[in-house]
């Protein structure tokens, strides 16, 4: 169910499933050479109860652009995103600013609050008593497609 619609993030609420979840296998993947198939022991897994500490506080947005691409945060990735965090200093925030929302690294300091893009070629934005600013939750996840 869509919540909001930004020019940066559409937020989502999640779909709880009563199902089994998906099979997962608790050997590992090898990323070099494969191992016996006789190792493999399946189980099952709840995405949701590995990614969602706090049902009632948690969201899901989708990455629109690119700021954030050297923390690992691509154009159209899902977020989760929980609200019931503290947000503190080196967190990677979802924040209403003037109107929009945004997600960037909080910088916190005795001077002030900043937050941070991960691309270079995107200004840190300093937070003022001018600004409308909200920190809304901090990231807990990214689920990318490959």
């Amino acid at each position: 169910m869509i919540l909001h619609k930004s020019n940066n993030l559409t937020f989502f609420t999640p779909n709880q499933i009563n199902g089994l979840g998906a099979p997962f296998f608790d050997t590992g993947i090898s990323a070099g050479f494969p191992s016996p198939a006789e190792d493999f022991k399946e189980q099952r897994l709840s995405l949701d109860k590995e990614l969602i500490k706090n049902k009632e506080a948690t969201f899901f947005a989708r990455v629109s652009g690119q700021s954030m691409i050297g923390a690992g945060l691509d154009d159209n990735d899902l977020l989760v995103i929980d609200r019931s965090l503290e947000p503190t200093h080196n967190k990677i925030a979802v924040c209403f600013l003037d109107g929009e929302f945004t997600v960037k690294r909080l910088k916190v300091n005795k001077e002030g609050v900043w937050l941070q893009p991960e691309n270079p070629h995107y200004p840190i934005i300093k937070i003022t008593d001018d600004n409308d600013f909200v920190i809304w939750g901090i990231v807990t996840n990214v689920i990318k497609k490959v």
